[in-house]
């Protein structure tokens, strides 16, 4: 059952006027339609839903031209119990929900459902029509009901006062018929013009009305005929010949048979007050007196009530009123730069308006006095002076009138109005529209600088957070992903970074990035089958070519070979793919340097769609951007290289490998602190000694990065050397701290245990350690018994004499000898550590494990001891003896 309200087909209701418009899919369309329809309801004469049919169209249009990104078409239509709108777009899929259901329109903050629920709450009835490539959504809005009494009322005048009239008052009543033919005629009729009505019963008012093209007035007398209501001056053409200028009143009226007709009230113009709506604004001309005894504001009469409170709002309104003043086929407003040396198209109507919005015209055009935009021009033919108003080149414009929009003597813009046919145009209509262009160049200034102000703090804020995003990275690629992102969709459509490894390198394609993630890859195959751009290092936005005119090519050869080949789903939707990229990327693209540390290391590209542009705002913001960005990639840049020389040490400085020891098992674990950009102070080594015979060693170099680093490399080599070379452990450890002390400024000081391995035949090891300030290494016995297997020895690296001794350890099957550096040991957890006790403590549970098991549960504990992330460097050595029997 349907819901209340809902209907799904349209009401057999009688239309007695239509008014219709289509805006294309772009964001400011939205504040045009609901100009559109505000006027339409306005002209008709039904302010009193104005205000709900606005917000209904705001919204449904909203969602045709942004969401789903398709033309939306409007059409008002006024029947005998309310107005209806409909609102169509050409987008297929079923997005909104089929009515008649239960299925719940979702939350009213869900863009794509809010128009519906709108439609719900204020429109009387309201439904959906589908077609296989449009959907209409409508809604209707009854008239309200009002009380029978006064309608309006003046005050009491003093005579002097009153409206002029003659004695007779003479109200001529002609009534007209759906063809526009003159069915009746009365006698203040034949008074006021001559004719009997025998002589004009059946002809055409247009035979008889000089229709003027005034203010305001974009439409003919036959169109006027056919709207709802319609007041305003004409005049008629007399029986002696002369012309009287008439006030009318048109309503629009049926018989009882549905046949419409209209009848027109005609007073003469100085006794308009007799008919006149006290409620409408005569603006017969613009800023001109009203009638006797009112004023208004002229910028009000002009763009009407209330103003737009944007500038492109208002800008908008000021081009669509300038058009119907002068009945036009188009009109256009450019603003001026700073410097007053260019002019940027900022508002048209009846233009390509995507094609030409935020385009740049010189303000010099041409060579003649009339080719400056510093004063009014009339052009007869721009067919004869080409190139004089560069805007409309290839329109189909022919005539065309522009005066500029002067704020105390400095040029702030121009306005101008067109149209197809030549000669439409004289210096009187030039005067008009200069007095026009006066009456709002100071409004729209004040507008141009409040939305400079509010541009220029959003682009303090954007490049704010811009810097602290990117000072918040110092991987590359992730680098690269920002810069894309903060471009994408703020500053542009689409963006691509090309990278450049050093001066001989050419110009690499990093990234890529569109707005619809659907047209990525298109645009990243299309960027990488052209030659990048030049690395210039020149700051500042430059143009580049190159991305459309492929694009526009790659489109052509595709169509072409559709048109040979005949269509097929896969060739179908290859073309498709590739249209929609030349349609990406058919706009403007610029080309911004990434220079950093004085060599360019890369280029921002920023591109528009088909036929769009950027705002010089936009380009300098996006400069600004493309400093931080290129600093914040060349530190990227560094830091990557210098963490791969980090590793690269530090891979040099650790074992590639461990030897196979016959009859022990051994397993080393390894946990550098940090980012990896400094090389730890900790390391290990296994290594042969000579036959049956193998050295080992942990040990800790205080501090990190080179000098650590020297010292840690010195160790490792020395050690293996000097074992070789058949010197027992104290004599190893004794050179090795005076080769330590010979490096003087760089020594550092290093706890080492060093020690021999002698695995026996019958299945035990015999060791030979020397501990020298470092963590002592525990034994663990099979029985869970744990316990030093070493006593302390001075550090190396401090004292030039040292006498170090060796002690002998005998493992046993199933023993355990445990070696970890003090990262292990003085793990903290607040005021807590876990200590030479709480090692012991852990290891003593670790009882019958391999030694791989034993170090990956030393390691657990460390990890888990506390929850902060280790601050220094980890090495743990385990060995194992196994039982008899046990598998290696």
């Amino acid at each position: 059952m349907a819901e209340p309200g809902v209907e799904t087909r349209t009401r057999s209701s009688v239309i007695t006027a239509r008014a219709a418009a289509s805006f294309d899919p772009v964001g400011r369309s939205v504040a045009t339609a609901r100009a559109f329809v505000r006027d339409t309801l306005q002209g008709w004469g039904y302010a009193d839903i104005v205000d709900d049919a606005v917000v209904l169209t705001s919204e449904l249009v909203t969602n045709a031209v942004v969401h789903a990104g398709t033309t939306a078409d409007v059409l008002c239509l006024r029947t005998d119990d309310g107005v209806r709108v409909e609102v169509g777009d050409r987008y297929p899929e079923r997005e909104v929900p089929l009515q008649g259901t239960a299925q719940s329109f979702g939350s009213p903050d869900r863009e794509g459902g809010r128009g519906l629920l709108l439609c719900a709450a204020l429109a009387a009835r309201w439904g959906v029509e589908y077609a296989p490539t449009r959907k209409h959504v409508w809604f209707q809005l009854d008239l309200p009901q009002r009380p029978v009494g006064i309608r309006s009322a003046g005050p009491v005048l003093p005579v002097e006062l009153l409206p002029v009239a003659d004695g007779r008052i003479r109200v001529a009543v002609v009534q007209i018929d759906r063809s526009g033919a003159i069915n009746a005629w009365n006698e203040d009729a034949e008074e006021l013009f001559g004719y009997a009505a025998e002589q004009v019963t059946g002809k055409q008012l247009t035979d008889f009305a000089a229709w003027p093209h005034s203010p305001g007035m974009a439409t003919g007398i036959a169109d006027a005929l056919q709207l709802s209501r319609w007041e305003g001056s004409y005049g008629v053409r007399c029986a002696d010949g002369r012309t009287l200028a008439v006030y009318a009143s048109h309503l629009r009226v049926r018989d009882t048979s549905g046949e419409p007709s209209t009848v027109c009230l005609l007073v003469r113009d100085f006794e308009r007050a007799v008919i006149q709506s006290p409620q409408r604004t005569p603006s017969d001309s613009i800023g001109g007196p009203l009638s006797e005894g009112r004023t208004a504001d002229p910028f009000e009469v002009f763009i009407g009530s209330p103003a737009p409170d944007d500038l492109d709002g208002l800008l908008q309104r000021t081009v669509e009123r300038s058009r119907d003043m002068l009945d036009a086929d188009s009109a256009f407003l450019l603003l001026a730069t700073d410097d007053e040396t260019e002019l940027e198209v900022r508002a048209t109507t009846g233009l390509p308006s995507a094609r030409q919005r935020f385009a740049r015209v010189p303000v010099e055009a041409g060579t003649g006095r009339y080719g400056s935009a510093r004063m009014p021009a009339v052009h007869e033919d721009l067919t004869a002076v080409p190139g004089a108003v560069p805007l409309l080149n290839g329109t189909g414009m022919r005539s065309v009138v522009t005066v500029p929009l002067k704020v105390e003597g400095r040029l702030t813009g121009s306005l101008g109005v067109a149209a197809e046919a030549p000669g439409r145009y004289s210096n009187e209509d030039a005067l008009r529209l200069q007095f026009a262009a006066d009456r709002i160049a100071l409004a729209v200034e004040s507008a141009r600088l409040g939305e400079l102000e509010r541009l220029r703090r959003g682009s303090l804020s954007f490049l704010v957070e811009a810097s602290d995003l990117l000072a918040g990275t110092l991987d590359r690629d992730q680098t690269l992903a920002l810069m894309a992102q903060m471009t994408v969709p703020t500053l542009a459509t689409w963006c691509a970074v090309y990278t450049i490894a050093d001066q001989s390198s050419e110009p690499y394609l990093s990234f890529v990035l569109h707005e619809d993630e659907e047209r990525i890859d298109g645009l990243k195959a299309l960027l990488s089958k052209i030659a990048p751009p030049e690395p210039v290092p020149t700051p500042g936005a430059r143009i580049w070519a190159a991305p459309g005119e492929a694009a526009h090519q790659a489109a052509l050869r595709t169509s072409m070979r559709s048109l040979g080949l005949g269509s097929t789903p896969h060739l179908g939707s290859g073309i498709g793919t590739t249209l929609a990229t030349a349609a990406a990327v058919g706009g403007e693209t610029v080309v911004l340097p990434l220079v950093a540390r004085n060599r360019v290391i890369g280029m921002l590209t920023l591109g528009k769609p088909t036929d769009d542009h950027f705002r010089q705002e936009i380009l300098e913001l996006a400069e600004d951007l493309s400093r931080r960005a290129a600093l914040a990639l060349d530190n990227a840049r560094l830091y990557s290289e210098r963490m791969a020389i980090s590793q690269s040490l530090q891979r040099s400085l650790l074992p590639p490998e461990l030897p196979h020891v016959p009859n022990v098992e051994v397993e080393v674990i390894y946990r550098a602190a940090g980012e990896g950009n400094e090389v730890g102070g900790d390391f290990y080594d296994l290594f042969p000694i000579r036959d049956g015979a193998y050295g080992f060693a942990i040990g800790d170099v205080c501090g990190t990065g080179p000098e650590a680093a020297a010292v840690t490399g010195l160790a490792r080599h020395a050690l293996r050397l000097l074992a070789r070379e058949g010197f027992g452990g104290p004599a190893v450890l004794e050179r090795l701290n005076a080769a330590i002390l010979d490096e003087g400024a760089r020594s550092r000081f290093l706890t080492l245990l060093y020690g021999e391995l002698w695995p026996q035949e019958d299945g035990s090891a015999v060791l030979k350690v020397v501990c020298a300030g470092h963590p002592l290494p525990l034994r663990l016995r099979p029985d869970g018994t744990v316990e030093p297997a070493a006593e302390p020895q001075p550090l190396l690296g401090v004292m030039e004499d040292l006498e170090l001794y060796e002690e002998m350890v005998t493992l046993d099957p199933g023993d355990v000898l445990l070696c970890v550096t003090d990262g292990v040991t003085e793990r903290r957890e607040g005021t807590r550590m876990l200590g030479d006790d709480g090692l012991a403590e852990v290891l003593a549970t670790c009882t019958g494990l391999t030694a791989g098991a034993v170090a990956s549960r030393i390691l657990r504990a460390v990890e888990r001891f506390a929850a902060e992330p280790a601050s220094d460097d980890m090495a743990i050595l385990a060995m194992r003896v196994p039982m008899p029997h046990a598998p290696l």
